[in-house]
């Protein structure tokens, strides 16, 4: 079997420029890059991952627990996580937390028993021991969406607080007084982060945030039809329904419809966190929509910065409203929007 001297006497380098073509390092020419290939390829020669981890103490893996697997807006996350790893020359082992604090701990436990050179992390609670063990340890660890307040660890996320200033703004103009939101869990730091943005962006306009309006959901779908159908009973139904993601949002729509309503003549449906099915919805729901691929190609150069020894910093990037037809818009030739915020689509 070829080693890695063989490649590097096949290609007339050093053992080190074949060492930075395989890890995809930048400061390799494209002479010496084709010659490393080529020599490769001619060997046959596949780098031995467990022992270069057992030499160098790193296994050029990170891990990524992610809340919910099911949901489009994690499935993207972790879509977008892997493909920057790679690029940055790590693999990326993924565990499903299903919102569930037990199960995240769990696939936290497991992957640093793996010996993983870094975590990202969308927590599902504020307070879980084993993550504050862990960055106690030195363990390099960043969190991406959600995050531990408290605990001195960079965060990737988007701030939504424009964004739904926008969308009470764009509801308002639309006529609309009686606003509702299905909020996420209150133990997760985007589920009080949104409501507070709401209660705050209604103020501005004088709108109260009753408690009559505001249900508590766990971002599953199930949750939306629930909170949606206790909205629909209330003597005085809102006029607009506020979905804190995109599941329970989808929920509502469920609700809506399973009482022979319809969305937006009867009852009106926004949502944070907008996937691709929401414009092929009857209406196409308006939603907020936060810079998915961003966040996650950013999240996993702030855990290499770390892991390389180079300081990391947090990140926020803006989320932005996507104007539709679910709140009683107008035709999208008529719709008038704000480019540096917002935009329209069909």
């Amino acid at each position: 079997m070829a080693s890695i001297k063989d490649v590097a006497a096949e290609a007339g380098v050093s053992v080190a420029t074949v060492s930075r073509v395989l890890n995809d390092h930048p400061s390799v020419s494209t002479d010496a890059r084709t010659r490393v290939l080529a020599a490769v390829e001619t060997l046959g020669y596949r780098p031995n991952a467990v022992a270069r981890s057992l030499r160098t103490d790193q296994t050029h893996t990170l891990g990524l627990v992610i809340s919910d697997v099911m949901n489009p807006y994690f499935t993207e996350l972790a879509r977008s996580v892997e493909e920057e790893a790679r690029a940055l020359g790590y693999s990326v082992i993924i565990g499903n937390a299903d919102e569930r604090p037990d199960l995240q701990d769990h696939h936290v436990r497991n992957l640093l028993d793996r010996r993983i050179d870094g975590l990202l992390v969308s927590p599902t609670d504020g307070g879980s021991p084993l993550m504050l063990d862990a960055v106690r340890a030195g363990t390099p660890m960043v969190f991406v969406d959600r995050w531990m307040p408290g605990v001195a660890v960079p965060v990737v996320r988007s701030d939504g607080r424009a964004a739904v200033r926008d969308l009470v703004a764009h509801l308002h103009g639309l006529g609309h007084r009686r606003l509702a939101i299905i909020a996420g869990p209150a133990a997760t730091t985007t589920g009080q982060e949104r409501v507070a943005a709401f209660r705050e962006a209604l103020r501005a306009y004088g709108l109260d945030l009753p408690d009559a309006y505001i249900g508590q959901g766990d971002f599953q779908a199930e949750s939306g039809r629930r909170v949606t159908e206790g909205f629909l009973d209330l003597p005085e139904p809102p006029e607009v329904v506020f979905a804190a993601d995109n599941l329970m949002a989808l929920g509502a729509l469920d609700a809506v419809r399973a009482r022979g309503l319809r969305v937006p003549q009867d009852i009106a449906l926004a949502a944070f966190d907008d996937i691709p099915w929401f414009v092929h919805t009857d209406p196409p729901i308006t939603a907020i929509a936060q810079p998915t691929g961003e966040l996650g190609r950013a999240a996993v150069r702030a855990l290499v910065d770390r892991i390389e020894g180079r300081p990391p910093g947090s990140v926020t990037l803006p989320a932005r409203l996507v104007v539709r037809r679910s709140c009683g818009e107008p035709s999208p030739k008529n719709v008038a929007v704000n480019p540096g915020t917002n935009r329209s689509e069909s």
